[in-house]
């Protein structure tokens, strides 16, 4: 097997890496905390300021890092 198809953000649909639903985001996280690469991926992604997406088990949000994701609309109440 080849490096690149040993990670799930190459095996798994691309989209849940870079989803608007939270639930998404939180299981790309879980993907990458299995990951060989995921030190060298999160600070490619620091030095990169990637605008958004889940990199290395974070999820960047305008070049940053956030702790989670908010789902749209209101919050209940």
């Amino acid at each position: 097997m080849r490096r690149a198809e040993s990670v799930a953000c190459q095996r798994e649909d691309p989209e849940l890496w870079f989803s608007q639903l939270p639930s998404h985001l939180e299981l790309a996280k879980a993907h990458c905390r299995q990951c060989p690469l995921q030190p060298a991926c999160l600070a490619g992604a620091v030095e990169r300021a990637e605008p958004w997406g889940v990199w290395g088990g974070e999820i960047f949000e305008r070049g940053g890092i956030i702790a989670k994701k908010r789902g749209r609309g209101r919050p209940r109440k």
